[in-house]
């Protein structure tokens, strides 16, 4: 039992962070105010600029996506397929599984160019083809990290530590919310499994935790665990509930000074709202038959692949649960929702196991996604959606040019596979504010980048610019240093080339 006094308590939870809460307005009561729309942070931090979008889908590939089979034509390549690797490309390497030396493995596709650009584009994407107009295809990737864990944290979170607040929830503390009664920042997931970072890739980090992704569930039970109320208990007798612990948690607020007091009113506000809205924006079947015929999207299917120990082995390629996420991400722009996240589990192509090769598995997994993607692309602009949109699809790194060889140094069906290779791989985004086309090159393997490299900062950069936020001068206090979501250097740059 506490015998201190109130004010000796007072003072012993007086951290540096509560002290920033109480400071000006308070982190807390910024929090609180954004989800009631009034002034943004970044308004209030007087960085925001004229924003060219108003919300954001981002399609996580997690696993990594090989570039070398998607977009990525390397005639020499192939020319060097099944021979040793030259050893320029090995010495002083470091890779996550190659071992000695690997032989080149070719593309294992096909490629044609398409769209007014000629934009290689393999025949694993038939659909993506017709939309190819729409994208500015960026080829010039590289990032710090080759491991999962640290490359996903790298990409969404600006930091491979854990504890770092992800991409949404900077934009959501920096923008506020379009619709009081939805979350800012909302997160589907596919494929079977969480990323291999975890629900660290949605978390608020240092940030309020208002801030944090909300994971919805696409299974056919409430789309948010917890949300509905108990068996017995009527939505007046919640809201008498509510008035009451809101009573208890102002006057803790008032005593001890902690922001997350008034995030935890927050927080239980909204959850009172979106008792009724949250249902209703998340049910694909009040879409018409064409809609769903246009995304492939099936209402209600729940996918054998969700719940098993291994649910490579399970993908087909008419599994819907991808589409009907992106269905689900367009509802949910549509609604006001400002960053919503899809995270698709199962790229992740070594080739050292059944249900991970280049050679069968990704074919059935790019045919999950690939009418989807289109799609969206499509209904976006049929609804006057896509220019105030900003879609960005990628993974955390690329593939090797080599084969991994540290199970099977040969080629076998069934067991074809890259490395992971941080020095180039392949991005796309498109929507609002961005010029259609493409940026860099590569050398005549996939190796290194010829030209223009892009680092994962200018990409963070650049979603934050055409946010309407100023990437350089937004920030957070915490520990002593103006936290930024692209770090603490101004290596970030925004990328105006490909902007309209």
């Amino acid at each position: 039992m506490n015998t201190l006094p109130i004010s000796l308590q007072k003072v012993r939870a007086e951290t540096r962070r509560h002290f920033f809460g109480k400071a000006g307005m308070g982190f807390g009561a910024m929090a609180l105010s954004s989800l009631l729309n009034s002034d943004s942070s970044a308004e209030q931090q007087g960085v925001s600029l004229p924003a060219k979008v108003k919300s954001v889908i981002y399609l996580h590939m997690a696993g990594s996506p090989s570039q070398l089979e998607l977009f990525e034509n390397k005639p020499a390549l192939g020319r060097l397929h099944n021979t040793e690797c030259p050893q320029e490309y090995l010495e002083g390497k470091r890779f996550a599984f190659i071992k000695g030396v690997p032989k080149m493995l070719g593309s294992q596709c096909e490629f044609k160019q398409h769209g007014e650009n000629g934009q290689w584009v393999s025949n694993h994407l038939p659909h993506l083809t017709k939309v190819i107009d729409d994208l500015c295809i960026i080829r010039s990737m590289h990032t710090e990290q080759f491991n999962h864990s640290p490359a996903q944290l790298f990409m969404q979170t600006g930091n491979s530590l854990l504890g770092y607040p992800s991409m949404g929830s900077w934009v959501t503390y920096g923008l506020g919310s379009e619709n009081k009664d939805l979350p800012g920042f909302v997160v589907l997931s596919s494929g079977g499994k969480t990323p291999s970072a975890g629900k660290s890739l949605w978390g608020s980090g240092f940030l309020p935790t208002v801030y944090q992704g909300v994971q919805c569930r696409t299974d056919g039970g409430d789309p948010i665990l917890f949300l509905s109320n108990p068996d017995g208990l009527s939505r007046k007798s919640r809201r008498k509930t509510l008035d009451a612990i809101s009573d208890l948690n102002r006057f803790q607020h008032e005593k001890v000074g902690d922001p997350e007091t008034l995030t935890r009113i927050s927080q239980y506000e909204l959850a009172f709202r979106m008792q009724v809205s949250v249902p209703e924006v998340m049910d694909i079947s009040r879409e018409s038959q064409k809609t769903l015929d246009l995304y492939g999207a099936k209402p209600g299917y729940i996918s054998e692949a969700e719940s098993a120990a291994d649910p490579r082995r399970l993908y087909k390629s008419d599994d819907p649960t991808f589409a009907n996420n992106c269905l689900l991400a367009r509802r949910l722009v549509e609604n006001g929702v400002r960053f919503v996240q899809l995270y698709d589990w199962g790229w992740d192509h070594h080739g050292s196991s059944l249900g991970e090769s280049i050679d069968e598995t990704l074919p059935i997994k790019t045919s999950q996604i690939d009418q989807s993607i289109a799609a969206l692309i499509t209904d976006l602009k049929q609804r006057g959606l896509f220019d105030e949109t900003l879609i960005i699809w990628g993974g955390e790194f690329g593939r090797t040019p080599m084969m991994q060889n540290n199970v099977n140094k040969e080629l076998k069906p069934g067991f074809i596979g890259r490395d992971h290779h941080p020095h180039a791989f392949t991005m796309w985004m498109a929507g609002g504010g961005i010029k259609p086309g493409m940026l860099g090159q590569t050398d005549e393997l996939g190796y290194y980048i010829a030209e223009n490299p892009v680092s994962v900062r200018d990409l963070q950069a650049t979603i934050l610019h055409q946010l309407g936020i100023n990437p350089h001068e937004f920030n957070f206090p915490y520990q002593g240093l103006d936290q930024r979501l692209i770090g603490p250097t101004d290596e970030g740059s925004v990328l105006h080339d490909i902007l309209a």
